[in-house]
């Protein structure tokens, strides 16, 4: 269990920003998945900000991918952004209404940086 793993939470309108700390495991898997059922009614597009991840365990990335199921008839739009964004945006196309992009890291300005390095966890 990654015992230093931590999401901090921000929103604006009608965003959702989720900061992913620390190394990301089976259980952060289930945490992000958690926070995400939880505004995924109240929200249309949530931004993964990857960047501040350590190790990326294949356990973790295998539940996270094998349960987004969790969401489905959700509309919802997932932006993986950062280092390793790659990594987590799923590979398999999704059967129900999620929408999945990635944001390459060149594309994020500085001022987008800059408001993430502020955001503490909760």
């Amino acid at each position: 269990m990654a015992t230093n793993f931590w999401i901090s939470v921000h929103r604006n309108s009608e965003n959702l920003h989720l900061k992913l700390m620390g190394d990301f495991d089976g259980i952060s898997a289930h945490e992000l998945l958690e926070i995400l059922k939880r505004y995924s009614n109240r929200t249309l597009k949530v931004f993964i900000h990857t960047s501040c991840l350590g190790n990326i365990h294949p356990f973790g990335l295998n539940v996270f991918h094998n349960h987004l199921d969790v969401l489905k008839g959700k509309s919802l739009e997932l932006v993986f952004t950062g280092e390793n964004a790659s990594q987590l945006t799923p590979e398999k196309p999704m059967l129900f209404d999620l929408i999945i992009s990635t944001i390459p890291l060149i594309a994020i300005s500085g001022t987008t940086i800059s408001s993430l390095s502020s955001m503490r966890p909760e």
